[in-house]
């Protein structure tokens, strides 16, 4: 059986002690955590900046995985990137050169993916698939915490699934939006590498059992 990598989304978590919250995932086993950046534009919410994520790394050598929900990652990312995370994902809605930004990306030594919106179809990130490491699938409408799971993107993880095997590429898919311990499974069956989860997680009165139930 692959390994799944469950990556708590630290949106859900205690913003006036989020080095506590980190320290609790470590302790649990979590090997990455999901850092939500949104500008107030691409998204409606505004969350965090690299100056937070600066921080959180000098208390943590967890996995960094950063999804800019932002409209032009191609003038920020770096910041990112010197602040300490190790995965950049932009979303293929943006209008820059994603193959260009993908490269520059991983050129720079970290990792590089795409995110999708539920409107966005599979065959308009095929040719990208190639270029990145991870395609993040959102199964809800970005922007805020605590929405629920969207069933009718099962079968869009099935076929990124379906292409990744044929084609062989070295690409993880992700999932984020409305993860507990029943979508999970359903994501896990479909294909999914990664499951990304926040307030599920954070809003549990036993945290660590609820990240354990999501790999059942």
């Amino acid at each position: 059986m692959k390994k799944i990598i469950i990556a708590p989304s630290i949106l859900s978590a205690n913003f006036s002690n989020l080095a506590r919250d980190v320290k609790m995932l470590e302790q649990v086993g979590v090997e990455w955590i999901h850092i939500d950046v949104m500008d107030g534009h691409f998204v409606p919410n505004i969350t965090i900046g690299s100056g937070v994520v600066k921080s959180l790394r000098k208390v943590t050598n967890l996995f960094f995985d950063a999804h800019l929900m932002i409209t032009n990652p191609e003038k920020h990312w770096e910041d990112f990137k010197k602040a300490g995370v190790d995965l950049i994902v932009f979303h293929q809605e943006i209008l820059t050169d994603k193959k260009k930004l993908a490269k520059e990306i991983k050129d720079s030594g970290v990792k590089a993916g795409v995110s999708i919106k539920p409107k966005t179809s599979i065959e308009e990130i095929e040719d990208l698939l190639p270029y990145v490491d991870l395609v993040l699938v959102m199964t809800v409408e970005p922007g805020f915490e605590g929405q629920s799971f969207m069933e009718d993107m099962v079968p869009k993880i099935k076929c990124l699934r379906k292409i990744i095997a044929v084609k062989k590429y070295n690409c993880f898919i992700e999932i984020d939006g409305g993860i507990n311990t029943q979508t999970s499974k359903t994501c896990i069956e479909a294909g999914a590498d990664v499951l990304v989860s926040g307030s599920y997680i954070f809003s549990a009165k036993n945290p660590t059992e609820a990240i354990k139930s999501l790999f059942i």
